[in-house]
């Protein structure tokens, strides 16, 4: 039986590639600090699982790096009021790849495109 229906802290399990996602869902309600617990467990687990669990673990790394370049961008452009939609589009745009990758994990396949900026 596959652990993609459980969470774990063992890298390179997709256990511990679910509980990473997890970690960046409830980042924004709770704390931003989760989002980088989060992203130390990729780069940890990273080389340790089968390409599954790898494609998974690039796909957070670069929802966390992408989400970082989005904020950034529209904090310093807030002052001038074109960055409050950007941040808003962000968070949709993180909720969504995050959404995606759980669903693709608990079935058993890869995320498209997990470098892409888009959705």
């Amino acid at each position: 039986m596959s652990d993609t229906s459980q969470v774990s802290t063992r890298a390179g399990t997709a256990g511990n590639a679910r509980l990473i996602y997890f970690l960046y869902l409830f980042a924004p309600i709770l704390f931003q600090l989760l989002a980088l617990v989060g992203v130390v467990m990729a780069y940890l687990g990273k080389g340790k699982g089968d390409p599954l669990v790898e494609n998974h673990y690039s796909n957070q790394i670069n929802i966390f790096w992408k989400m970082l370049a989005y904020c950034l961008i529209g904090g310093v452009l807030s002052v001038i009021l074109i960055g409050i939609p950007i941040l808003l589009a962000a968070i949709v745009w993180y909720i969504v790849r995050i959404v995606k990758g759980i669903q693709a994990l608990g079935e058993d396949r890869p995320v498209e495109n997990p470098e892409s900026w888009l959705f």
